[in-house]
């Protein structure tokens, strides 16, 4: 039920957006629209408004939306070719056939801002709830500058810069607000109880270094991939993960490095379960990280419970707007990272993948699911953008060749592109639905 409504949610609202884009700008422009698809293949119900037919078909992978008098090579086209009618879209100026291709990713790219602008000005910020929990240092890394000022385990930092820091969450932004290569100081209370200030220098942490240890989160399990080793070797939902390799396990920070450092070597992991222990070996799977670097994986996710900062509709959608425009240079980097051959094809997800997805994060409540639809939008949106033939990207591109030529390509050239496009996409859409599938079932490597 949870998948059912996570397609729904997560796919099925995205691909509404996207071709509500099209059809809103073709309408705009005058263009009389004869079918709004969500769904390829046979119609399955819908109903009929004025001249357009709306509808759900049978094939869940995507939509269309059908213009009177398209360009017979356009794969959603129909049996009727151009007449020269007014209403119809090869009548209209290139530069709003540009404009109607464009609107579909335009509404995808944003709606991660309405979508998380609005969630963070109703809900509020979200943050994990052990965030808010005092700052007991643990896994301290012991060639950082706190361990190197004799700072231990058990040791509690509450001040940074002078700036009162009662809990994880606080100490994040405010060493989040030093500039990189910035002095500072950090006040720790002892076990012992005594309290002390230490000087940081800024110009010797690296980008990204651990210099406080892991936040508190339990190593609690909450999420399990089908088909991959965790699920098939006997680990369960809530299960608390207290040792992986004969290492001691304090914090779910500490027991994903632990997995991804393994080296390929199989797991002995020690698991508390209803309060026993239980031991299990668990195979590791090869994969990469966002960086191309070789990580070890078994298919886990944590357990996690949200807390929320309240926040002003300015701040909400400025902040949404921000991770937008992070996550539109990520998505961007890993596409040039796919095409340089820095990461696998296999890490893309067809239907099948982003479906199991979706119930996951239904399953996990609000925040998943709003977080996964919105990068879901990004994703058709910067994806259909791609000068791909018969995708929307394409369509601008050879709008962009006839308005450079002054004059329109043959149907023949045309026809030649879209079909192109189309063997590379099916070609693709396979493979990626292989690796989904195989991903399905246990014992896969």
């Amino acid at each position: 039920m949870n998948t059912l409504l996570g397609i729904v949610l997560v796919l099925g609202v995205m691909i509404l957006v996207h071709e509500w884009g099209h059809f809103i700008v073709a309408r705009f422009f005058g263009v009389r629209v004869d079918v709004f698809s969500i769904g390829f293949g046979p119609r399955l119900f819908g109903w009929k408004r004025g001249a357009t037919d709306y509808r759900i078909s049978a094939l869940p992978l995507g939509g269309y939306v059908r213009m009177a008098g398209q360009d017979l090579s356009e794969v959603d086209s129909g049996e009727k070719g151009p007449t020269g009618a007014p209403d119809e879209v090869m009548s209209k100026p290139r530069w709003q056939r540009a404009l109607i291709s464009f609107a579909g990713p335009a509404v995808n790219l944003v709606m991660p801002i309405l979508l998380l602008g609005g969630f963070y000005a109703v809900k509020g910020f979200p943050y994990q709830a052990y965030l808010d929990r005092p700052i007991v240092l643990s896994e301290l890394p012991s060639n950082g500058p706190l361990a190197k000022a004799g700072v231990k385990d058990g040791d509690q930092i509450v001040a940074v810069n002078g700036t009162q820091t009662p809990n994880w969450n606080k100490a994040e932004r405010v060493l989040g607000e030093i500039a990189q290569g910035q002095d500072f100081s950090v006040t720790v209370v002892s076990g012992q109880g005594g309290k002390r200030d230490i000087a940081i220098n800024g110009a010797e942490l690296k980008p990204g270094s651990n210099l406080i240890g892991y936040p508190p989160a339990p190593a609690i399990v909450g999420q399990l991939t089908s088909g991959m080793p965790a699920k098939a070797s006997g680990l369960k939902e809530g299960d608390l993960i207290v040792n992986v390799n004969g290492t001691a396990v304090h914090n779910w920070f500490q027991c994903v490095d632990l997995i991804k450092k393994s080296g390929g070597a199989k797991l002995k992991l020690t698991v508390q379960r209803s309060g026993a222990p239980v031991n299990l070996e668990i195979p590791t799977v090869q994969d990469k990280d966002e960086d191309g670097q070789v990580i070890w994986k078994i298919g886990v996710g944590p357990a996690g419970e949200w807390s929320f900062r309240p926040s002003t509709v300015a701040s909400a959608f400025k902040t949404a707007s921000q991770e937008t425009v992070d996550s539109t240079v990520n998505l961007l980097g890993v596409l040039g990272k796919l095409f340089t051959g820095k990461l696998s094809v296999k890490q893309l997800q067809g239907f099948v993948g982003i479906a199991v997805r979706a119930g996951q994060a239904v399953q996990n409540g609000p925040v998943d699911t709003i977080t996964l639809m919105a990068m879901i939008s990004l994703n058709l949106g910067i994806l259909n953008l791609l000068p791909i033939p018969i995708l929307d990207g394409g369509h601008i591109l050879l709008l962009s060749i006839e308005g450079l030529r002054r004059r329109d390509l043959s149907l023949a050239f045309k026809e030649r592109f879209i079909q192109v496009g189309l063997v590379f996409l099916l070609l693709l859409f396979a493979f990626v639905m292989y690796n989904d599938v195989r991903h399905l079932f246990p014992g896969h490597t």
